[in-house]
């Protein structure tokens, strides 16, 4: 299993990268970052950071593990924009992004900065089109389409992706739809959930791979949960948490690579900040990790 790091963009700038630099120097393989403008509830005026100037910014600081977007929503990310961002930010990092999409579901930002954000069908006509325009950006030198929500015409993306083929995430797991897409479309596919989750929803994925011809292996799979190590990072109840000793979460990384899952995100969300926070991920990563570690993968 690959293992890498979510820190949240709700905190400063000095903070998140520390927070990647340590976990590139303790041993993890990947730093992902959400892509919100602002909290989804709570204290509204909590700083964010905006994605693409925060993974621009690993890019150059943060030299060895792989980077990518958690997920980009489509409702306010063209995908013609996004496709010269992502090839921009593939050339700075030297060919280490992953470029993360999803459907979009944080209803309150939309609202507060006039952006439309239609019903769910649309969210999702409108993801399967961008998958489509993103390809054709990143692989052709010229693309033409012409979908009900996106059009190109002879349109050039300049200069491509470092990558010869630039990984495409879709996130999400709705299993008539958005797990549809992923089977179509995508390299990866990452969602929230413990392995029961994932074995479950991953049948399905296998089930519409089926259906398109494609091979389930040839996608990779990718969860998060927040983690509570002995009882000394409590979260707030409002995602997805496990408790537990070093060896029951062994039990669970284990349970998650039964289900398929090639690589476990660790999100910074409740491991505080500075020290406090580098120990809780040298001690996840030395006592949990390590013997599910591919440090060549």
């Amino acid at each position: 299993m690959r293992f890498s790091v979510w820190p949240t963009t709700g905190q400063s700038w000095e903070d998140l990268l520390a927070c990647a630099q340590d976990a590139e120097e303790l041993g993890y393989q990947g730093v992902w970052v959400a892509d919100h403008f602002m909290p989804a509830g709570g204290d509204l005026a909590r700083p964010t950071l905006e994605c693409w100037a925060v993974l621009a910014g690993l890019a150059v600081a943060v030299p060895r593990v792989r980077l990518g977007s958690l997920v980009c929503s489509v409702t306010y990310r063209h995908p013609a924009v996004l496709a010269n961002q992502a090839a921009s930010v593939d050339q700075l990092s030297g060919g280490r992004l992953v470029l993360g999409i999803g459907a979009g579901w944080q209803e309150n930002e939309h609202r507060a900065y006039g952006i439309d954000f239609p019903d769910a069908r649309e969210r999702l006509d409108r993801l399967e089109e961008a998958c489509q325009v993103l390809r054709l950006l990143a692989d052709q030198p010229r693309a033409d389409f012409r979908g009900r929500h996106y059009r190109l015409v002879d349109a050039p993306s300049e200069p491509k992706p470092r990558q010869a083929h630039l990984p495409l995430l879709v996130g999400g797991g709705g299993e008539r739809r958005t797990l549809r897409i992923v089977a179509r479309w995508a390299d990866e596919w990452n969602t929230w959930g413990t392995p029961e989750v994932l074995a479950a929803k991953g049948a399905v994925l296998d089930a519409h791979c089926e259906a398109v011809g494609r091979d389930p292996a040839s996608i990779r799979r990718s969860a998060q949960v927040l983690v509570d190590l002995g009882g000394r990072s409590p979260s707030d109840g409002r995602m997805p948490t496990v408790t537990g000793s070093a060896s029951e979460l062994q039990d669970l990384l284990a349970g998650y690579q039964a289900a398929g899952v090639g690589e476990f995100v660790l999100p910074d969300w409740n491991l505080g900040r500075g020290s406090r926070r580098r120990d809780a991920l040298a001690e996840f990563f030395e006592e949990v990790a390590r013997p599910f570690a591919d440090r060549a993968g």
